[in-house]
């Protein structure tokens, strides 16, 4: 999963649940937002499958689709 680091905009790396950037040397979770109305998207998870739902309206939304950002842990 390729993320880059919202301050420095260099490689993150996965680490034990979360991204490290090394160049900052901070942590971050990534959040998922509906790309329609930029609510916080319902997370479902389910026999290793990851799916997203809107619950303002937009139903199920696309991995593809789904705009993540990243909060300092």
């Amino acid at each position: 999963m390729d993320a880059l680091c919202p301050v420095c905009t260099q490689q993150m790396n996965w680490q034990d649940g979360h991204f490290h950037c090394q160049t900052c040397n901070s942590d971050y979770r990534q959040l998922a937002d509906c790309p329609d109305c930029g609510v916080p998207l319902q997370e479902l998870k389910a026999c290793g499958a990851v799916d997203y739902l809107c619950q303002h309206g937009h139903g199920l939304i696309s991995k593809k689709r789904v705009k993540y950002r990243y909060q300092l842990l």
